[in-house]
Order: C-alpha cells, then sequence, then structure tokens
C-alpha cells in the first residue's frame, strides 16, 4: 500500500476551545514536579531584596521557614537552600559548621516542613570561599580537584546531619559523587540522597544569582563547568555520576541546553532535573516589567518546553507563581 504513513487531517479540530486543547494537551505540568531554589542570608533580619531578580529575596531564617510553609502548602516537590554567610575564606570553612548559616537553616527547614516538602541542599564551596570559586586552591591558583573532594565530603556530613535529604551536588568536580556516596555510607547515612548536578554548564546567564550569593568570583569557572559547546560531553558526565551513585542528575542551564536534557532523559536509569537559572527568570521578568511579553503566558511555556524535553523535575525561581496558576 502506498501514500502518507498517516491519514492528513485537520489538526486544528482538537485546538478549537480550551477544552479540547487541555484534553489532549501532551505535556501538564503539576507542582510536585517543582523546586523553588531560596537564598539564605547570615544575620539578616527581614528579607533583603535581589535587585537583578524582582520578587527574589536573601531570607532571614524566620522568613526562610515560613517560604519553606509556603512551598508546602502549595503542593511544591522541593526547596533547595543556597546559603549567604557573612564571612568567607580561602577553605570555605562555613560550609561545613553545624552553627554556619546553611546548616542552621536546613534544620530549621527539615524541622518545620521536612515530613511535607523535601528540602535541598547546595552542597558547593563557591559561596563560601572568598575566591569564589567551587573548591580549594593549589599553590598555582587553579582548582585542586582531589582537596576539594574532601571538603564535600565534610560539608555532606553537616549537611546529612541537619536531617536533609536530598544533597545537591554542584561542584563539577571529577568523582565528585562516588566521594561523597562512600562519605555518607561510612557515616551511616545511607538514605541520604544525591542530586549530581551532572551536566552544569558555564553560562553567561549566572549574574544574576552571584548577586544573590554576594559571590566575590573573579573570572569564571570554565575549567570544570561543563562547555556549551558540547552535548555527548555531558552524557559521559551523567554516566559517570549515575555509575558513582547518583540518585538523580541535572541538567543547569536548563533553557539552552534542552537538547542535553532530552538526551540525558532518553537514557538515564535515574530521575532528570533540569534548572531554569537566575538569568533565565530575570530575562522574562525585566521583559514583562517592559511590556514586551507576558510574564505569566512566557514562564509557563517555558516550564512546559522543560518538562516536554523530558525533565521530570523542574528548579525554577517562579516556582510558586507556577504553582498558583495550575
Amino acid at each position: 500500500m502506498g501514500g502518507a504513513p498517516f491519514p492528513a487531517g485537520r489538526p486544528r479540530r482538537l485546538r478549537r476551545t480550551p477544552a479540547l486543547r487541555r484534553l489532549v494537551a501532551e505535556t501538564r505540568l503539576h507542582p510536585a514536579e517543582l523546586v523553588l531554589p531560596v537564598f539564605v542570608r547570615e544575620g539578616a533580619d527581614t528579607p533583603v531584596p535581589v535587585g537583578a531578580m524582582p520578587g527574589v529575596v536573601q531570607h532571614s531564617l524566620e522568613s526562610l521557614v515560613e517560604e519553606g510553609r509556603r512551598c508546602r502548602d502549595a503542593g511544591l516537590g522541593g526547596i533547595m537552600v543556597f546559603g549567604v554567610p557573612s564571612a568567607k575564606d580561602g577553605r570555605g570553612s562555613g560550609a561545613d559548621d553545624p552553627d554556619g548559616i546553611l546548616n542552621v537553616a536546613l534544620s530549621r527547614l527539615v524541622e518545620a516542613v521536612g515530613d511535607d516538602l523535601v528540602v535541598m541542599s547546595d552542597l558547593c564551596l563557591d559561596e563560601f570561599t572568598d575566591h569564589g570559586h567551587c573548591g580549594v586552591l593549589a599553590d598555582d591558583g587553579s582548582v585542586d580537584n582531589d582537596a576539594t573532594l574532601d571538603r564535600y565530603a565534610a560539608m555532606a556530613l553537616a549537611q546529612a546531619a541537619t536531617g536533609t535529604p536530598m544533597l545537591g551536588l554542584s561542584g563539577m568536580m571529577d568523582g565528585q559523587v562516588g566521594h561523597v556516596r562512600a562519605a555518607l555510607d561510612a557515616a551511616g547515612y545511607t538514605d541520604t540522597a544525591i542530586l549530581a548536578y551532572a551536566a552544569k554548564y558555564t553560562s553567561g546567564l549566572y549574574g544574576p544569582f552571584r548577586e544573590a550569593v554576594n559571590s566575590s568570583l573573579v573570572g569564571d569557572r570554565a575549567t570544570y563547568q561543563q562547555d556549551p559547546a558540547n552535548g555527548r560531553e555531558a552524557l559521559r558526565e551523567i554516566a559517570l555520576d549515575v555509575e558513582e551513585g547518583a540518585d538523580v542528575v541535572m541538567v543547569k542551564p536548563a533553557g539552552p541546553h534542552l537538547d542535553v536534557v532530552a538526551a540525558a532523559a532518553a537514557v538515564s536509569p535515574v530521575p532528570v532535573a533540569a534548572y531554569q537559572i537566575s538569568g533565565e527568570y530575570a530575562q522574562v521578568v525585566a521583559a514583562a516589567e517592559r511590556g514586551w511579553i507576558d510574564r505569566d503566558r512566557a514562564m509557563t511555556e517555558s516550564l512546559l518546553s522543560i518538562r516536554r524535553a523530558g525533565a521530570s523535575i523542574v528548579l525554577t525561581y517562579c516556582a510558586l507563581e507556577a504553582a498558583a496558576r495550575l
């Protein structure tokens, strides 16, 4: 038999009304798939607005807990916490200090909402180092991969001790997942899950985030973050992280790398997350403030594209406002 494999038909029939479009929608958003990244600032009594991210703040400990409760009540899947310490040093000492801002914040969130919302930690040194890199530096100024792994293991143990159920390894050091998994298991934290930033690209869209964490970085992180020119390399990174024990793998940024999200979802045996980063959020907000685009429609479309690419978990700064519309 000849001819086309499918009849031509009239696809517009199924687009005629909102009810029809809703009925045949191939991709749907649900609050449980969304994770809200948040910042908590040491010494803050009230939330401090982040200028480059309208609507986003550096929380106080009290306002952070309230935000966690809002996330729980909205049915979000999780909340990812980034610490903003008042003091930094070369080895990021505050990162594994039980009394450091991040670990105190994690403890309070777990206590307040931990039974109903997945509390996630950022496990990286960049917020805590005075040079702003994601690891400790060697004498020549390069990031010392293996020395950094030991710092990550110490961070992991401190975060696991707070009861945080999922640790987000974001530093892109070689072997970080295996090293942290071994440290957690040896200390009895066998149920603590690892979210591996398996393909974290060096990007021009991190600027607002660096304001949000008061970053000290001069230069960039191109020697250890993923090159935006490469896709197959990202899949090798993902395979390595899964082999080393990652429970979830993540692609970051999401929007510029939807092809990588799709490729990862096609082969990964574990859930794939994608992070819609600060610059992606700021672009939409800034354009909407100027009246150039519709904020709600653009945000929803961007989230749908990430889900359609195959991500089962989406980290986004608009998680709460998106959940309110779903």
